[in-house]
């Protein structure tokens, strides 16, 4: 049985509770990626993912799909994952202010653009985990989960949080981050952090769905 093992450690009432959530993932690259595929191997059936960009060659060191070049990866993981529900679509602030996000159990942004990522959280705050900072970095041993007022070491989670604090917003969220101080400042990528950083995201998901 193919999910037969997820069912002997969630149980067979945390199974069903896994399977049955809705999570809508915003950026499917070296980070969005692997928690799709986390997701959809732990049970998952109803995930959305919603990018607009093709693979490209520098993509092929840390995403899963990338050796189809040239080609959008919202159609290469309907390939890969059959049951998913894709959306071909740049996430601007336009984008976020007009969709509708009240069908979903989880809302999560694995985005690199700062004001994207802030209005997602004013919009989502109630249901998102965010990805902060996987780049320049390799010790994946540094990922934390907090707050997004309680991190740390991670210069766009300062930002984020600067950047709400100026509009007044005090709400929480939790936020998956690296306090490795960058090695690079040429954002530079290894799989070993940002593939790491998705399959942290899942596990925070399902840890909310079992407990």
């Amino acid at each position: 049985m193919r999910f037969q093992r997820c069912r002997e450690l969630f149980g067979e009432d945390g199974f069903r509770r896994v399977k049955d959530i809705k999570v809508i993932i915003l950026g499917v690259g070296g980070v969005g990626s692997y928690l799709l595929d986390c997701l959809y191997r732990s049970g998952v059936s109803d995930i959305t993912i919603v990018d607009y960009d093709k693979f490209d060659e520098t993509n092929r060191n840390r995403q899963i799909g990338s050796d189809r070049v040239g080609e959008f990866k919202v159609d290469i993981f309907k390939e890969l994952y059959p049951s998913i529900k894709t959306i071909n679509r740049r996430v601007d602030i336009e984008w976020v202010d007009s969709f509708d996000f009240e069908p979903f159990n989880f809302v999560i942004d694995s985005l690199d653009t700062t004001a994207v990522k802030i209005e997602i959280a004013k919009r989502t705050y109630s249901k998102l985990i965010m990805s902060a900072g996987s780049a320049n970095r390799v010790d994946s041993s540094k990922i934390e989960v907090a707050s997004i007022w309680k991190t740390h070491g991670n210069r766009l989670a300062r930002k984020i949080r600067s950047e709400l604090r100026k509009v007044g917003f005090n709400k929480n969220f939790k936020v998956v981050f690296s306090s490795e101080p960058d090695i690079s400042s040429k954002g530079g990528s290894f799989v070993g952090v940002t593939g790491a950083f998705g399959l942290v995201i899942c596990s925070e998901v399902i840890k909310d769905i079992l407990s």
